[in-house]
């Protein structure tokens, strides 16, 4: 159990395998072959650039997957945990689905961007809410400016959005939490590390495997974040 005294702040990372446990597939699962391509080789500038509507077409698929699946315990459980605490928790996901706020999440960071937004390849317009798919022959969606319409996802080679805020949080917490996350894929695989070195925070890991920056956390939960994220948490 992780005790969260009144003067803590608590910083939580999720990952793929928090939304794996509702039956949605993980990016790199998913993508490993699909129709004979890489995910890593869709979701990139150049990919978007070379054929959109291919683009649109994996990402329409992906609309419809999330769009199948509902919240798990362990989402419900940080839900809970933000209604006990409110802005002293800080929830940072690498995920682009909405199974956070379907939970009842109210203040999520996207790093990577959100699966059912959208918004313009060229003006400063903001994201806008669209759960559209665009698949073959449909016609792409364009801004009033004369641009294309692209998913709002942060690409391979893109900066993730709002890290001034990630770190900000990393600076203040006093717990960090990583929940499904592989320890791999940077900036996010960095956060325990600068968490434990500048704010002295308290690291824990929760996942069904040991995570590549194991020697990170102070402590690791090993299962399903579904069972262990209900009964971990004791604000005092």
């Amino acid at each position: 159990m992780i005790e969260i005294a009144p003067t803590d702040r608590v910083f939580i990372l999720t990952g793929a395998g928090i939304s794996a446990e509702s039956g949605l597939p993980t990016f790199r699962g998913e993508g490993g072959i699909w129709r004979q391509r890489r995910a890593e080789e869709i979701a990139t500038p150049g990919a978007w650039k070379r054929d959109p509507h291919f683009v649109w077409e994996f990402y329409s698929m992906r609309r419809r997957k999330a769009s199948e699946v509902k919240p798990n315990p362990g989402h419900a459980a940080l839900a809970a945990l933000e209604a006990a605490i409110g802005d002293r928790l800080f929830l940072c996901t690498q995920n682009v689905d909405n199974l956070h706020e379907n939970a009842g999440s109210r203040n999520v960071i996207h790093m990577h961007g959100e699966l059912f937004k959208s918004r313009c390849e060229s003006c400063a317009q903001p994201p806008f809410d669209d759960a559209q798919t665009y698949e073959p022959p449909a016609t792409l969606p364009r801004c009033p400016c004369g641009a294309l319409i692209r998913p709002h996802i942060c690409w391979f080679g893109e900066v993730p959005f709002h890290m001034d805020r990630v770190r900000r949080g990393l600076g203040e917490c006093t717990v960090f939490i990583a929940v499904g996350t592989s320890g791999v894929v940077e900036p996010a695989a960095s956060f325990a590390a600068h968490a434990r070195a500048g704010a002295q925070a308290r690291t824990f890991y929760v996942g069904p495997e040991e995570p590549a920056n194991r020697s990170s956390f102070d402590q690791l939960f090993l299962g399903k974040s579904g069972e262990i994220l209900p009964k971990l948490f004791r604000a005092l």
